[in-house]
């Protein structure tokens, strides 16, 4: 990469860490470019030439903050023992779920999406379903289930179970309670399957 690309990718990075900063502190509809502009030090100009609007900057900001996140917990289904592999994404899904910037995010979007429903859309265009993805490969190839959407969703509900504290204020689990229901679900997920 030259000078020059380096420089513009500099920029570029600059504007997405203010953008995320406005939209997460003030929301879709009252962030401003002006300001977005001031905290990333360029002039507001210089911020429609790299995101020549409001939602294409949103749609980006998504992405960066898909891509800086620590939403590494589908390595955790390469081990080797099936039961084992879901427990640890288990841990990691819930861990990553009660993390503050996945909560201002889903604060956002729910707030929101009456005003301004193309976040929604744009959210869901951007952020990359790499863990659904993930999840269905395994349930596919380690768990020989053929249509795994419903099996997903009641694993994923399952581990979803603090995210509404967290999100109200009441508290965030310990890395006990985390530990106990990651393997309470994995083990339900596995009595449903064996029903099945």
């Amino acid at each position: 990469m030259g000078k020059m690309e380096e420089k513009r990718e500099a920029k570029r990075l600059s504007i997405l860490n203010a953008a995320r900063e406005e939209f997460l502190s003030t929301g879709y509809e009252a962030a401003n470019m002006d300001r977005i502009a001031s905290l990333a030090d360029v002039t507001k100009q210089t911020v429609y030439r790299y995101f020549p609007s409001k939602i294409e900057l949103f749609e980006a900001t998504i992405k960066f903050l898909g891509q800086s996140s620590n939403a590494d917990f589908t390595r955790q289904l390469e081990h080797p023992d099936t039961q084992q592999a879901l427990i640890g994404f288990a841990e990691g899904f819930i861990r990553w779920h009660i993390e503050e910037e996945p909560l201002r995010v889903f604060k956002l979007l729910v707030a929101e999406s009456v005003n301004s429903p193309e976040i929604i859309e744009t959210f869901f265009a951007a952020a990359p379903d790499e863990t659904n993805a993930a999840l269905s490969r395994f349930f596919k190839e380690r768990l020989s289930v053929p249509d795994p959407d419903e099996g997903m969703l009641l694993f994923t509900s399952m581990l979803s179970a603090y995210r509404d504290d967290a999100l109200f204020g009441r508290g965030k689990p310990d890395d006990q309670q985390i530990a106990r229901l990651a393997e309470s679900a994995t083990r339900v997920l596995f009595t449903d399957l064996k029903k099945s």
